[in-house]
C-alpha cells in the first residue's frame, strides 16, 4: 500500500458505517482525515474503537441539514491551515417510516437538505481549497447507491426515483411542496431522489470544472452494506433480515470495512483517476471482485437535468453560478 503522508481528506458522516471505515482506510494510507460529523464525542469513540491513531484525524462539527453549519465548518477547516486534497461526501440520512416530512433549519425537506443541498454547498465552497491542493491529484468523491438507478436490479424496487422538472426546488420546498417532483411525500423516494441529485452533482462538477482545475470528480457504489447504520430508522425485523438475505440469497453483501476500503481506493489510488466516472463492483460481489465504471441512471446522465439541478440548487443554498 502506497503511503501518502501529509495529504488531508475531509470525510462527511464518519461517526459510524462506511464513512468511519473510509476514514480508517485513508489513515492507514498515511492521510490525515478530517472527520466531519454532528456528534463529536460519538465520532471520537468510533475512531478509537477502530484503532485510528489520534494524530491521524481531526474531528470538526458539521450538520449537513443546516446551510449555516456547512459555512461554519468550512471556516473551521480553513482555520486549521491544512491543505485540502480530497473531499468525500458520504453522509446520508434515510428515514423510511416517517409519515410526515421533517424540515431543515432553512425549511427544506430534511432528506434532500442533508443528502443533497448540504453536500452541494460544501462542494461549491471547498472547490477553492481543492484547487490549491498540496497533491497533484486532488479528488472529490460523492457516494452513490444502486437504488438511484431503475436500470439496475437493486433500483427496480418501487418507489422509483423521479425528479420531475424540479417543481419542489422551484417552490423552495415551502408549504406542501416537499418532494423534488412536487408529488405526495414519500420518504423512501425522497432518499432515492436525493441520491440521483448526488450523482448529477458529480457529473455537473466534472462538466464545469474538471478541465480547468484538473480535479477528479467521481462517485461510487461500494456494494450492498446491508448492516450499515443508514438503516437504523427501519423496522427492527428489516434490520435483521436484510443482511441475512444479502449474504445468503443474493450474494451482494459487503462489509462496512470492505466498503470503506473501496471508498479509500477511489479517493487515493492512481487507477481511479478518471473524472466523471461512477465506480461499481457489481451486484454479486466477492472480495476479489474488480471495479468497473458503471453506467448511471437515465436521469443522472441527463445533461439538461444536471444544468437545471445546478441552477436551482445554487439558488436554494445561496451560491453564485
Amino acid at each position: 500500500m502506497v503511503q501518502q503522508q501529509n495529504f488531508t481528506a475531509i470525510v462527511t458522516g464518519t461517526s459510524s458505517g462506511v464513512g468511519l471505515y473510509a476514514a480508517k482506510a485513508l489513515a492507514q494510507r498515511g492521510w490525515h482525515v478530517v472527520m466531519a460529523c454532528r456528534d463529536l464525542p460519538k465520532t471520537e469513540k468510533a475512531a478509537q474503537s477502530v484503532g485510528m491513531s489520534p494524530s491521524s484525524y481531526t474531528i470538526l462539527h458539521l450538520d449537513l441539514a443546516s446551510l449555516e453549519s456547512v459555512r461554519q465548518f468550512v471556516k473551521a477547516f480553513r482555520e486549521t491551515g491544512r491543505s485540502l486534497d480530497a473531499l468525500v461526501c458520504n453522509a446520508a440520512i434515510y428515514m423510511p417510516l416517517i409519515k410526515e416530512p421533517l424540515r431543515s433549519p432553512e425549511g427544506y425537506e430534511l432528506t434532500v437538505a442533508t443528502n443533497h443541498l448540504g453536500h452541494f454547498l460544501l462542494c461549491n465552497l471547498m472547490l477553492e481549497d481543492l484547487k490549491h491542493s498540496a497533491s497533484s491529484d486532488p479528488r472529490l468523491v460523492i457516494l452513490g447507491t444502486v437504488t438511484h438507478n431503475p436500470d439496475e436490479l437493486g433500483g427496480k424496487i418501487p418507489p422509483r426515483p423521479d425528479l420531475g422538472n424540479f417543481e419542489g426546488f422551484v417552490a423552495g420546498f415551502k408549504g406542501d411542496h416537499v418532494m423534488i417532483d412536487d408529488k405526495k411525500f414519500e420518504p423512501v423516494k425522497a432518499y432515492k431522489d436525493s441520491k440521483v441529485c448526488n450523482v448529477l452533482t458529480m457529473r455537473a462538477l466534472h462538466d464545469r470544472y474538471h478541465e480547468t482545475t484538473q480535479i477528479t470528480f467521481s462517485s461510487l457504489y461500494p456494494g450492498c452494506v446491508a448492516d450499515t447504520p443508514l438503516f437504523r430508522n427501519h423496522y427492527p425485523l428489516f434490520q435483521k433480515l436484510f443482511p441475512w438475505f444479502q449474504k445468503n440469497v443474493t450474494g451482494g453483501y459487503v462489509s462496512q470495512e470492505l466498503a470503506g476500503e473501496r471508498v479509500a481506493m477511489v479517493v487515493a489510488d492512481p487507477e481511479y483517476k478518471q473524472s466523471g466516472a461512477y465506480w461499481s463492483w457489481g451486484n454479486r460481489q466477492k472480495k476479489e471482485g474488480k471495479s468497473f465504471v458503471q453506467k448511471v441512471s437515465p436521469q443522472a446522465r441527463d445533461h439538461e437535468k444536471a444544468d437545471r439541478m445546478w441552477e436551482l440548487s445554487a439558488k436554494l443554498v445561496g451560491v453564485g453560478e
